[in-house]
């Protein structure tokens, strides 16, 4: 069997979240977490790694609460994102809290990692249905050319809404190949009486089309991708004018791949609801949704029996 790597990004402050650690909260009936529901998938897809991306202090409580679990079920390995992980040449800045964002995120694993790999958040549920559509594309073989191969799965903006506030989604736009042409990553996007909008800041709405295709930060990539992460985080860090801000974000670096003509994306549609605990108001909801996936036979009370 073809090797593929999860790549689970656990790194997060969860500042909106309102304290705590987000990621580990539960949500099943069994006191299952997101994270479980994403592994479980994930296997049954054909995927026989998971790296997880946490912060060193995180370490502790994540063994306990799921690293340990899921080691019993799949090689497990662990990357650690820290703020002072830099290129030569850079010192973290004074006044820096918060974590340098997705793209160094998955550039911590580059030792880790040598097949093809998805990427998700470590507190989306994502559904089945992508799980296997991403890893049926990794496991393909792709024509060789001078672009680099790679995916990602695509939910309905509609799907993927909170009803508890704005939300930030990479708005994806398609060509009739299905190859991402061009993602923009629209921050404070909410649910309105009519479908969507983004709220900006002096609390107008702009509408946005609740059938375009977001992404969700699953994306399914290659090895290739270090290389490129490594060298556009220098320049990144070279370029950014207030240090204790801006993050090194994945859609804008795979964006900037397809402008320059450097990378096909792929995008693998996906109707499954997306939910997650953006808010902690979300998680009754979570739960709920989790409850009603069970009543209709998705998954099993004890999800790993």
């Amino acid at each position: 069997m073809k090797k593929t790597t999860l790549v689970v990004m656990a790194a997060g402050i969860g500042s909106r979240f309102g304290g705590g650690i987000k990621q580990l909260e539960p949500v099943g009936p069994s006191g299952e977490i997101i994270i479980d529901y994403s592994i479980h998938d994930a296997i049954e897809a054909g995927f026989n790694k998971v790296v997880f991306i946490i912060r060193k202090d995180l370490e502790k409580d994540f063994r306990e609460v799921i690293g340990d679990r899921m080691e019993k079920r799949i090689e497990t390995l662990y990357a650690f994102q820290e703020l002072d992980d830099l290129p030569a040449g850079f010192i973290k800045p004074e006044g820096r809290t918060k974590p340098w964002g997705t793209g160094q995120a998955i550039l911590c694993c580059h030792e880790l990692v040598q097949e093809p790999f998805a990427v998700i958040n470590a507190d989306d549920y994502y559904g089945k249905e992508a799980f296997v559509k991403v890893h049926d594309y990794l496991i393909q073989d792709h024509n060789e050319g001078e672009k680099m191969e790679f995916c990602m799965a695509g939910f309905l903006l509609g799907n993927t809404l909170s009803e508890n506030g704005g939300v930030t989604r990479g708005i994806c736009s398609v060509d009739d190949e299905r190859h991402l042409t061009k993602v923009t990553e629209t921050k404070n996007i909410v649910k309105t009486e009519t479908g969507a909008a983004v709220r900006k800041e002096d609390g107008s709405l702009t509408p946005v089309d609740v059938r375009c295709p977001v992404s969700m930060n699953m994306w399914g990539l290659t090895p290739e991708i270090f290389q490129v992460l490594k060298t556009g985080f220098a320049d990144f860090l070279a370029e950014l004018p207030d240090k204790t801000k801006g993050e090194y974000l994945i859609p804008t670096i795979i964006d900037q791949l397809i402008q320059e003509k450097k990378a096909n994306v792929t995008v693998l549609e996906s109707a499954d609801k997306w939910f997650g605990v953006t808010y902690k108001e979300d998680k009754p909801s979570v739960i709920r949704s989790f409850q009603e996936l069970i009543r209709a036979g998705v998954y099993k009370e004890r999800l790993f029996e």
